[in-house]
C-alpha cells in the first residue's frame, strides 16, 4: 500500500500548524521553571508594608512553647523527628528572622493564624540522618540545604493550644495558602511552589551561600 506523502507546498502550514500547538506549551513550561529558580534580589520586597514594617519595628520572637506541644500523635506521623529539632530563634540569620517574624505577625493580625516554628536551625548530622528517612522527609544532604545556615524554617499552626499541621484539615491548608503569600511578598522561597510541595517551608536564598538550596 502506498502512503502519499503531502504536496510540498503545503508542508510550511502543517509545519507552522504544528509550531503553534507545541511551542506555547513549551514557553510556559520554560516560564514556569525559570520563574520558579530564580532569585530575586535580596533588597527586593514587593509589598510596601511589609518594606515599612521591615525598616522600622524590630520583632522580638515569640516566648518557647512546651514541648508537650510538640508531642501528639498527629506531630509523631507527619514530623516523626521533630522532638529533637531545633526552634531557638537565635540561630536564624538575623535578616531572615525578621522577615519571618513580620509574616508571622501580619498573619496573626490579617487573618487570626498563630504560626509556630516547628524547625529553624538543621546541623549537617540531622540532616544527613533525615536524609536516610527517604525523599519524602527531605532531598537534600549535608550542608546542602538553607536550613544549614540558618536561612530556612518549617512552620505550622496552633489552633485552640493545639498544633495542626496536616494540609488535609482545611483551616490549616487555608493557613499554608495565606502564610505563602504573605512569606513571598516579604521576599521569601516558599516550599509551596515546589514540585514537591513543601507547604510549612521557607528559606531566604543567598547567592553566595548555598545556590538552588533544598529543604
Amino acid at each position: 500500500m502506498n502512503i502519499s506523502t503531502p504536496p510540498i507546498q503545503s508542508r510550511p502550514v502543517a509545519i507552522s500548524a504544528i509550531a503553534l500547538a507545541v511551542l506555547p506549551p513549551l514557553a510556559v513550561l520554560a516560564l514556569s521553571q525559570r520563574a520558579m529558580f530564580e532569585f530575586a534580589p535580596d533588597d527586593t520586597l514587593p509589598d510596601r508594608k511589609i518594606a515599612a514594617l521591615l525598616a522600622g519595628e524590630h520583632l522580638t520572637p515569640p516566648p518557647p512553647l512546651p514541648p508537650a506541644v510538640f508531642a501528639t500523635t498527629e506531630a509523631d506521623m507527619l514530623r516523626p523527628s521533630l522532638g529533637s529539632a531545633s526552634r531557638d530563634w537565635s540561630l536564624l540569620d538575623g535578616e531572615f528572622r525578621q522577615r519571618l517574624l513580620t509574616v508571622f505577625k501580619l498573619l496573626a493580625e490579617q487573618h487570626g493564624y498563630e504560626a509556630v516554628l516547628l524547625e529553624g536551625y538543621r546541623s549537617a548530622e540531622r540532616q544527613a540522618d533525615l536524609l536516610l528517612r527517604g525523599p519524602s522527609v527531605t532531598q537534600a544532604g549535608p550542608n546542602m540545604s538553607y536550613h544549614q545556615h540558618g536561612l530556612a524554617a518549617d512552620v505550622a499552626f496552633l489552633r485552640d493550644g493545639s498544633l495542626i499541621i496536616s494540609e488535609r484539615d482545611p483551616w490549616a491548608m487555608r493557613g499554608y495558602e495565606l502564610y505563602g503569600a504573605l512569606a513571598e511578598a516579604a521576599g521569601l522561597t516558599w516550599g509551596g511552589r515546589w514540585k514537591m510541595m513543601d507547604l510549612g517551608h521557607v528559606e531566604l536564598r543567598r547567592r553566595e551561600v548555598l545556590p538552588g538550596g533544598r529543604s
